[in-house]
């Protein structure tokens, strides 16, 4: 068997010990990427607000691709940490495998929908013509990042789900420096390079991108994971394993386009109310972004885990496993949301942009740190769903948040015209409908027959 023939253990315990250590490397390799997002802005800042707003709509657009990418990855991860706990070490190589195939096929879809009907919907959602040219010249050159990042992630759903994740920051490193680098020079042509203003940035996150590729891919060949694995024993296309995943990554895909068009949807209505108000909502997202990394660290420790003990077939372990997940990524929430009420100036000063705009700010940044809080545990409960592998409760879940949601925030955004504070505490009830309906779920034991 190849079992075996490897001689190697897979399975986790449950320990704190064993949390952290799954989790930390995850961390860091999402806050290299949000440190990437932040300097982009702080770049194109000087730019001025009207281009710093455009990147929020243009990011988030981006964001509904990657997070596609991320249900795959989440799908991905789940079978093969499933796997990991049934220690059979060759199926992983066959999955890892059909996710390729099956990343690319959504990558080709991603770049003829920005280049067709991207169009479409912006110029009739967008009021700024000015705004609207920016964003569909910048995202036509955006897009063909998108395979780059795909491959990416796929490598993620390996690493993690082989709990082989301390390697995920060198190829992250790897494209954060060189991202930087590149923001630098191409946005405003310093060191002989041209001067290629806003349009800079979607160029500096493409090469940035593939260089993270191309790393990590060599990182998984030097440390000869491809012949543990036997992650070419079955590159073709294999459709039960093909359908297999599209069957458990399909709502999970579905779930976070949904999610993230919502998030569009909000910043289109933002939109509405002028660049200043844009301009502060895209600084918002960066702390959801930056400080949200270590809260999406501990979720996708969450899937791994659960999956993997499930797979060892430890069920009764699941509950006391998400609670000590929760302690740790709460308690660093409530740090985190102390931190930025206590010194909001501290980071908002970094775009350096007026005072006015600071003082503007900071109700704001009041309201979204309380929503880490919130999504701190919501998360880790969610993705312990997706660690049981029924993922169409997943997406049932999102259904139900995000149609509270988007209509919360067009009755106060948009019918009402309310201030922007009370648009971002949409997150508030969007992550403790999350919350709650993933715990019922867990807690309702209904979880247990189901096999991946």
């Amino acid at each position: 068997m190849a079992t075996a023939s490897n001689n190697i253990d897979l399975r986790v315990s449950l320990s704190y010990s064993q949390i952290i250590t799954i989790a930390l490397p995850i961390s860091a390799s999402l806050l290299v990427p949000q440190i990437n997002f932040i300097t982009n802005n702080i770049f194109l800042s000087g730019l001025g607000e009207k281009e710093l707003g455009a990147a929020g709509i243009t990011g988030v657009f981006y964001l509904i691709f990657g997070g596609i990418g991320f249900g795959l990855n989440n799908a991905l991860q789940a079978l093969i940490s499933r796997r990991a706990g049934e220690n059979r070490i060759n199926d992983i190589g066959k999955i890892f495998s059909q996710g390729i195939f099956i990343a690319l096929g959504i990558a080709a879809m991603g770049i003829a929908i920005t280049y067709f009907l991207a169009p479409v919907i912006f110029r009739h959602t967008i009021h700024s013509q000015e705004t609207y040219e920016m964003c569909i010249e910048f995202l036509r050159i955006r897009i063909w990042g998108l395979p780059f990042l795909y491959l990416y992630q796929m490598r993620n759903a390996l690493l993690v789900g082989t709990n082989n994740s301390r390697y995920l920051i060198i190829g992250t490193l790897a494209e954060a420096v060189s991202n930087i680098f590149l923001d630098y020079t191409l946005i405003y042509g310093h060191w002989g390079f041209p001067v290629l203003g806003f349009n800079g940035a979607a160029i500096a996150s493409i090469i940035a991108e593939f260089l993270g590729m191309f790393v990590v891919f060599a990182v998984i060949h030097a440390k000869k994971f491809h012949k543990t694995f036997h992650l070419y024993n079955h590159f073709h296309i294999d459709k039960p394993s093909a359908k297999l995943i599209l069957v458990q990554a399909s709502p999970l895909i579905l779930q976070y386009a949904i999610s993230i068009i919502s998030w569009e949807f909000f910043y289109i209505l933002i939109e509405h109310h002028g660049q200043r108000d844009l301009a502060i909502s895209n600084t918002m997202r960066n702390i959801f972004g930056f400080f949200g990394v270590f809260t999406w660290a501990f979720a996708a420790t969450s899937n791994t885990m659960v999956s993997n003990i499930i797979g060892q077939g430890l069920k009764e372990k699941v509950i006391p496993l998400i609670n000590k997940i929760v302690h740790i990524s709460t308690g660093l929430a409530i740090l985190i949301c102390i931190f930025l009420n206590l010194f909001p100036e501290l980071f908002l000063s970094i775009y350096g942009r007026d005072e006015v705009f600071i003082q503007s700010a900071i109700p704001v940044l009041r309201v979204v740190s309380t929503a880490l809080i919130i999504m701190s545990f919501s998360t880790v409960w969610l993705n312990a769903v997706t660690g049981t592998g029924n993922t169409l409760i997943n997406l049932s879940i999102e259904f139900i948040a995000i149609t509270a949601y988007t209509i919360y925030t067009w009755l106060v955004l948009e019918k009402f015209n309310m201030p922007i504070t009370w648009g971002w505490a949409s997150e508030w009830l969007y992550w403790i409908i999350m919350f709650t309906f993933s715990w019922l779920y867990i807690k309702s034991g209904r979880w247990k027959s189901k096999t991946i």
